[in-house]
């Protein structure tokens, strides 16, 4: 292949993810090219450099393609646009946080960011697919389910040196559209961040469709909280104090597991367990299970995979099960305090789910709610250390050590510890009112 055609494929792919392909269908080829084009764009933008120059130094055949040079630098000019975008989201994310928690949210953190903390770790992206780290401890495959094999497995992250006591937790809930994905595939830049600065992070797997429907992976969800209620001190988690994350159908069950506490549909055979959470940062996730906004992608994922590969009934059949697996419609005025990331490019997922989830949230629970939208972000955008990513990680950690210490704040003052709490440490104008 030469320098043109090499250049043609590298200009499509970033054609796709500076404006990607529209559609339901497209979706997924659509996700793959501009997920990898947009979260490695440093990578494609060396390689398309280094093509280019061994080109011209030792063009082939001893002619140079000025065809291919030219094409190369409209190249290098969108993939520098697209490293530009993902160093904005430092910027996009804090401002989210100032918007929904006050500008004094920092005076709040136990340290102030340095310029370290905001800067983009250039030499952590050199090889973005090692993410071992010395300071943090995987303890692996500790059952909370036994009955379900490997898919009632979950791992436990801590600090590797020291020990810990009465520390934070969080749990994170893998992706992979309710019927593929693992707990050691998604969610581990975070984790390891947050262990290594004292957290203790349990990631779960949970029971898959279509072998088994929905709402098998809500159960797992709440049976996982239920076992981090009973066992985490073991660990030196603090049992009172849970915080759920996940992305794409782990946002979907993020979201509703935090909207439905204590909800016996949901926690069979234990329903007495108390399965609330004290805080949600659902990543691109789905919220309308239901097609109930009437938007059209959110309707044909609806009956095209939610129905025959998920829920394995059709809305026609059963839509109580669909509108009670469905985040948007179970808002209530005690959701707990919230932080929605949604990219803006997202293929797979309509951000204008993330749009409207927040705004219910807004307009119905009195919560806290942040909503970074992340521009030219596609949909799993925080799998693997990148730029983006990274930035994603420091705001997360901002905002939850935030409300962790408004969480300590109000249970040392006497308060039941509770986001309605935790939303006074913020500036009245700040507590999330107002739009998207």
């Amino acid at each position: 292949m030469g320098l043109l055609r090499r250049q043609l494929v590298t200009a499509a792919l970033t054609a796709n993810a500076i404006r990607p392909v529209p559609g339901f269908r497209a979706g997924i080829p659509a996700f793959l090219a501009g997920w990898l084009t947009t979260e490695l764009a440093p990578h494609l933008m060396a390689l398309t450099a280094t093509d280019a120059t061994l080109h011209a130094v030792r063009p082939r055949g001893g002619r140079r393609n000025r065809a291919g040079l030219a094409l190369a630098a409209v190249n290098l000019a969108g993939q520098a646009y697209l490293v530009d975008q993902a160093r904005r989201v430092q910027k996009n994310a804090e401002d989210a946080l100032v918007e929904g928690i006050g500008a004094d949210y920092l005076e709040q953190l136990d340290a102030l960011p340095t310029p370290a903390d905001l800067a983009t770790p250039w030499r952590r992206l050199v090889n973005p697919f090692r993410m071992r780290d010395v300071d943090v401890v995987v303890e692996r495959n500790i059952p909370y389910a036994p009955e379900h094999g490997k898919r009632g497995l979950l791992d436990v992250y801590r600090p590797a040196h020291g020990t810990v006591q009465d520390a934070p937790v969080l749990l994170q809930v893998h992706g992979g559209g309710w019927t593929i994905g693992s707990k050691d595939e998604q969610g581990i830049p975070l984790m390891q961040h947050l262990a290594a600065k004292g957290w203790v992070c349990v990631a779960i797997n949970y029971r898959l469709a279509p072998r088994d429907p929905f709402p098998a992976q809500i159960i797992d969800v709440k049976r996982a909280i239920a076992w981090i209620r009973e066992h985490v001190e073991e660990y030196g988690g603090d049992p009172d104090y849970i915080a759920i994350t996940g992305g794409s159908a782990g946002g979907h069950l993020t979201a509703l597991a935090a909207v439905t506490p204590n909800d016996p549909a949901y926690q069979p055979g234990f329903e007495d367990a108390d399965t609330g959470v004290a805080v949600a940062v659902p990543h691109y996730g789905v919220y309308d299970f239901a097609g109930c906004t009437g938007l059209r992608s959110a309707v044909q994922m609806r009956d095209l995979f939610l129905a025959p590969r998920v829920v394995r009934r059709t809305w026609a059949e059963d839509p109580e099960v669909f509108e009670a697996g469905t985040p948007l419609l179970r808002v209530t005025e005690d959701a707990p305090d919230f932080f929605v990331l949604h990219g803006a490019h997202d293929s797979l997922v309509s951000v204008e789910q993330a749009r409207l989830f927040v705004k219910r949230l807004r307009e119905t629970s009195g919560a806290t709610v942040v909503y970074a939208e992340l521009p030219g972000a596609q949909h799993a955008f925080d799998v693997f250390p990148s730029i983006r990513s990274q930035h994603v990680v420091r705001a997360i950690d901002r905002y939850l050590h935030w409300h962790w210490n408004g969480w300590r704040r109000a249970r040392a003052a006497g308060a039941e510890p509770a986001r309605a709490e935790t939303a006074e440490t913020a500036e009245p104008a700040a507590t999330g009112t107002g739009t998207p």
